[in-house]
């Protein structure tokens, strides 16, 4: 399935954005207001740069004692981000995510502007209704396997004892 033709990816509220010089507390606020774990940080462009989460804040302000009123965003989002497209496949996403250890994914148009943010909660949901339906459909096909072996093991006697019993007349 595609990332954004699950409902997570349609239905969700807008990306909160920031600039890599707003500061770290102008985040802080917005983020618990709205109860986001992440925020995308972009250009004026509105492409992807950066990403800041809720353990950055724990990890580059806190614990290094910095003040977030007068610390830019800049100086703590993580800036090697990978990225997503809409039409890319929600299954290799959220193996990559899993492999690498990391929990939101920005989603961009072809033009690299940024669309929406996955969180691997949102590919979560994804994975027991579709494991559910692969386990069916991996089934189906196997049955139909065994039947068409029958099918054709049965078409073979029918034909053999059909073959021998002319041969006896």
């Amino acid at each position: 399935m595609k990332i954004a033709e699950r409902f997570e990816f349609r239905a969700k509220a807008p990306v909160l954005t920031f600039s890599p010089d707003d500061m770290v507390i102008d985040a802080v606020r917005a983020m618990s207001d709205k109860n986001y774990g992440a925020s995308i940080i972009v250009d004026p462009a509105h492409r992807p740069v950066g990403i800041i989460t809720e353990r950055d804040f724990m990890r580059r302000v806190l614990a290094k004692d910095l003040n977030p009123n007068t610390t830019p965003i800049r100086d703590i989002m993580t800036s090697n981000l990978k990225v997503a497209k809409g039409d890319d496949e929600v299954a290799e996403w959220l193996r990559v995510m899993s492999n690498e250890r990391f929990r939101h994914l920005p989603v961009v148009d072809g033009d690299g502007v940024l669309m929406n943010i996955m969180s691997q909660g949102d590919f979560v949901s994804y994975t027991w209704p579709q494991l559910f339906t692969d386990l069916k459909t991996k089934a189906g096909r196997s049955v139909a396997d065994k039947y068409q072996l029958y099918l054709i093991l049965a078409t073979i006697l029918i034909y053999t004892v059909f073959i021998v019993f002319l041969l006896r007349r």
